[in-house]
């Protein structure tokens, strides 16, 4: 993308922030389309809240719990331009978890993150679509860093955000002081 690109989505991103509409970003890659959540997602996000897949988020969550956090991942799109997308499969459209980018009073710096629903793991899903929201986040938002905050025992998402090519950051600001800092740029 060109300076006069990336300078023309930053302009087009703070006039639409500043009249509070932001349009969410429909992403595509080879197998996956990264879309805005809708309420027909609420089950599956609400089943994955509830089980101890959620262990590394600080669940599993009750439904009051759940649905904060589903709202919250919706309301960042006005508030902060940026948010979650849901992980569709382009060729079954089978919803296979999410991805988002967290900002605001819970988060000191701008979050790369992301969870998968059974089915999807091992398949390079969570690769896939964390590598392109991570591409819209830096040329389209025009983020200068990003990073993900992982609990220590999540091996899983620490080895994503290796893959991904980020690092270590001891020193980095953190809403939980137990959890890793990796910082991707």
């Amino acid at each position: 993308m060109t300076d006069t690109t990336t300078l023309a989505a930053s302009t087009a991103l703070s006039r639409t922030l500043n009249n509070g509409m932001i349009e969410i970003p429909t992403l595509q890659t080879d197998r996956l389309t990264l879309r805005p959540m809708t309420m027909a997602d609420w089950d599956d996000y609400y089943s994955f809240m509830q089980s101890d897949r959620s262990l590394g988020m600080g669940g599993p969550f009750q439904k009051k719990m759940s649905w904060a956090l589903f709202c919250h991942d919706m309301a960042q799109w006005p508030l902060m331009g940026n948010g979650a997308l849901m992980l569709d499969d382009r060729e079954t459209g089978t919803c296979l978890g999410q991805v988002g980018i967290n900002h605001g009073p819970l988060f000191p710096e701008h979050e790369l993150g992301w969870f998968l629903y059974p089915a999807a793991e091992g398949r390079g899903i969570g690769y896939e679509a964390a590598q392109r929201f991570a591409d819209w986040a830096r040329h389209e938002r025009c983020l200068p860093s990003l990073v993900s905050y992982i609990d220590r025992d999540n091996v899983r998402s620490r080895r994503l955000a290796e893959r991904l090519g980020a690092r270590l950051d001891d020193e980095a600001e953190r809403p939980d002081l137990a959890d890793l800092v990796y910082r991707h740029f």
